[in-house]
């Protein structure tokens, strides 16, 4: 995935993190350690006992080369293995360790996440190692963690631990751990209401080469005002979209028609949670804004916005709950309360390899539906305003979720055809 060059000292990187890591629920107030290692062999690590929750830049810890400890606070009591893997593998340059629920569930069952149940998943994570328990804290923790990362590993299970993941800055580091608990979480929801599908290598291979060459770049580009303004009503709904677990750094695509069919849409091979306005790609007649590419997806978008005059704004991503209908191909009732049927109607689940552009499946774009969810790879929701679209993407999430919760109680109990019928003439006719 790109990265933008942002000169951001190491204390700004780590609390950013450390806090979307925090509100996303993905650690504890206590739980957790965040790392980074500068050009001069200095660690920056998080501070042993301090409120995750409230960190600032002068909370940081910096472990100089030669052992110094600079700052108001003992560094993080995780430290050894933190050292210990930047000295088994000089191309780490970040570790993050927590405890998010989904792979901690993984971690005490000892069993390592089949990344293969999302497409982009086992590239954005690489081989998962898993190391045996240790004392927290112990310098044997560190060397049994730095023996699976000198196997090449960037993300490790460790036994009743939770997870420890590397990556060459910062950001890398953050993808893979935000995919990784989203890959567990998918298959944890799945197992609800179902049994877990996953793709083949062969699959995967596909979904990398499926991307056809980027489009023909404009000789000028024009910036309208509106067309500025819809820009920032894209990068408001991506943040929003992973601020609350509907969009991870590493997959998620949001346009909007800008004017006839030509569409704004956000770009390939850059972390969602960064996104601004001059990443935006804008789409005229078959044509990129220059220097910019867009999403791989801007094909399934262009052909929505040709064959469907009504939808003016378009989400595709991968969120849990949904998702975790989509590795099942369990059907998703959305029968469940009055809003739900009247936003959705009924989501169809297409097979995977639909999305594919050689496969040129008129069932994705003809007469498209508010929902859509393709096996094992994302969903897409449609609608006018983009805010009205992202309101139905919450609405279906909050869907599922509330029929994986309830199938812990006992089977579902839909609206029937008469209340549905009710539905219809009071707020569809």
């Amino acid at each position: 995935m790109t990265r933008k060059i942002k000169l951001i000292h190491p204390r700004d990187q780590i609390t950013t993190i450390i806090s979307r890591i925090y509100k996303r629920g993905m650690t504890t107030t206590s739980g957790g350690n965040i790392s980074v290692i500068d050009q001069n062999g200095d660690i920056w690590v998080t501070p042993s006992a301090i409120d995750k929750g409230s960190l600032r830049a002068s909370d940081i810890i910096c472990v100089k080369k030669d052992g110094t400890i600079i700052g108001k606070h003992k560094p993080s009591s995780e430290f050894p293995f933190h050292k210990a893997i930047y000295e088994a593998r000089p191309d780490i340059k970040s570790v993050i360790h927590a405890h998010p629920p989904a792979l901690v569930s993984f971690s005490i069952v000892r069993k390592i996440p089949n990344t293969n149940v999302i497409s982009q998943a086992k590239h954005v994570c690489g081989p998962i190692g898993y190391a045996e328990y240790r004392l927290p804290g112990s310098e044997d923790l560190g060397e049994v963690i730095a023996a699976e990362f000198k196997k090449g590993y960037k993300a490790v299970i460790m036994e009743n631990h939770g997870t420890v993941l590397g990556g060459s800055d910062l950001t890398d580091a953050f993808e893979r751990f935000e995919a990784l608990e989203f890959c567990a979480r998918t298959i944890l929801y799945g197992s609800q209401i179902g049994t877990p599908r996953y793709l083949t290598n062969e699959q995967l291979d596909d979904f990398q080469a499926q991307a056809t060459g980027v489009l023909p770049e404009m000789e000028t580009t024009s910036y309208l005002s509106d067309e500025v303004e819809k820009r920032l009503e894209i990068c408001q709904i991506v943040q929003r979209s992973c601020q609350q677990g509907l969009m991870i750094s590493s997959y998620g695509t949001v346009s909007m028609r800008w004017n006839e069919n030509d569409f704004l849409i956000t770009p390939t091979g850059i972390n969602r949670w960064d996104i601004d306005l001059d990443d935006i790609v804008q789409v005229k007649e078959g044509k990129r804004e220059a220097g910019k590419k867009p999403s791989r997806a801007a094909w399934i978008h262009q052909e929505i916005y040709n064959r469907n005059p009504e939808v003016n704004s378009i989400i595709m991503t991968q969120s849990p709950y949904l998702m975790a209908f989509g590795v099942t191909g369990s059907y998703l009732n959305v029968r469940t309360i009055p809003e739900s049927w009247i936003f959705l109607q009924d989501i169809k689940t297409l097979k995977y390899g639909a999305h594919f552009r050689k496969n040129n499946n008129s069932d994705l774009v003809d007469n498209c539906a508010t929902a859509l969810i393709i096996e094992n790879d994302s969903v897409i929701i449609t609608g006018d305003k983009l805010l009205q679209t992202f309101d139905y993407l919450e609405v279906a999430e909050f869907s599922a979720k509330s029929i994986v919760l309830g199938n812990s109680l006992g089977e579902m109990v839909p609206i029937n055809d008469n209340q549905v019928e009710d539905l219809r003439k009071k707020f569809l006719s």
